[in-house]
């Protein structure tokens, strides 16, 4: 959608609310409930999605009152100062442009900054259109490593000579054009300092592969670059993360969807990764007892809640590895094969896990 197109979604929404309030009605907004009652496992499509169950959010209902309004005054700002200049704000920026006292009152409109981002995913929700399409990005989160090619915004940037950093991932990836890619797959790892060990060993190019790290949770821009490599060149993604329940979510949210943005999951999801490690199998392999890490109360009840997800309850070889961590009641940290050999993991256990095939789908 055009960035007119998007403007205009957002001048409806507006004129359908002063309507509303010209003809004396209660203003109201309607969109479908992001609950988790309304979120479906599609086994057909391996996504999660957005049921039909849908609520409404009206002015002169005080629990709903505040959230319209923010609702409202995000969609201005939005409007207003992003799409009819052109240009592109971050999310704090969003909330210090509607962060102001509601007129007659000593009430802020949004104290935190999660209330405006909250509003900006409902206004996704409400009218189809993605964060990106809206013009307001997050901070960038990521590094990418190959022997790729690609024009950004006129910019000519090869991936494969950009020193120890890589290429810092925008949120934003809508724009890229991919002028080369070369490369036989792509290994996402959920940490930065196993990044920088593999880009350091030259693994990318060794192994023929494109390496790509965040810190934690991957972000939006993330996940919608490992699509478009995966669907728009055929390569297969695999994911190295903790070998943890934590580690089980990221790959989850990759593979599947996550809940708070089913709404984005045919632009977010990719059903045909598969996860590399660390599983337990390879403690016994590695002889990684000696680093294992205890499990907490909150490891084991999420270990619980993950294993019930519908994505994994009837997957055996899931249920294994959820078994077997408490078993074992510890989890393994990726750094912990360094113990091996500061490269081990780049010159023995990566290449022979991917040579084997020891994935687990």
């Amino acid at each position: 959608m055009s960035r007119e197109e998007a403007k205009k979604t957002l001048k409806d929404l507006g004129a359908k609310i002063t309507h509303q309030i010209k003809k004396g009605k209660n203003p109201e907004i309607e969109f479908p409930l992001r609950n988790l009652s309304n979120i479906i496992y599609d086994k057909k499509s391996k996504t999660l999605k957005l049921g039909n169950k849908t609520g409404s959010r009206s002015f002169f209902n005080v629990s709903h009152s505040k959230k319209f309004l923010q609702t409202v005054e995000v969609a201005s700002v939005i409007t207003d100062k992003l799409l009819d200049s052109g240009k592109h704000s971050s999310l704090r920026d969003v909330f210090y442009m509607v962060k102001k006292t509601i007129p007659g009152t000593k009430v802020n409109l949004v104290d935190e900054q999660t209330e405006s981002d909250k509003a900006i995913e409902d206004l996704e929700v409400i009218t189809g259109l993605s964060r990106e399409q809206l013009h307001v990005n997050a901070n960038k989160n990521g590094s990418v490593a190959g022997k790729v090619v690609i024009e950004d915004k006129g910019d000519i940037i090869d991936w494969s000579k950009l020193g120890s950093g890589g290429w810092a991932i925008p949120s934003n990836v809508e724009e890229i054009k991919f002028k080369k890619v070369d490369a036989a797959y792509i290994l996402y790892m959920e940490k930065a300092a196993v990044w920088e060990r593999l880009n350091e060993d030259k693994f990318w190019l060794k192994q023929n592969a494109i390496i790509i790290a965040s810190q934690g949770q991957t972000t939006r821009g993330i996940r919608r670059l490992l699509q478009r490599l995966y669907e728009e060149h055929n390569l297969p993604i695999y994911v190295l993360c903790d070998g943890d329940i934590y580690g089980a979510y990221i790959y989850s949210v990759i593979k599947y969807g996550s809940i708070a943005l089913a709404h984005a999951s045919e632009r977010l999801t990719i059903p045909g990764v598969r996860y590399l490690g660390i599983t337990t199998d390879d403690i016994e392999k590695y002889d990684l007892k000696k680093h294992f890490i205890k499990l907490d109360e909150k490891d084991y009840a999420r270990i619980k809640q993950v294993a019930n997800y519908d994505w994994f309850k009837d997957n055996k070889e899931w249920q294994r590895q959820f078994k077997m961590m408490k078993d074992n009641k510890a989890k393994v940290e990726i750094q912990a094969l360094s113990a091996r050999g500061i490269s081990f993991i780049s010159e023995e256990y990566l290449p022979k896990k991917i040579k084997n095939k020891e994935f687990i789908d």
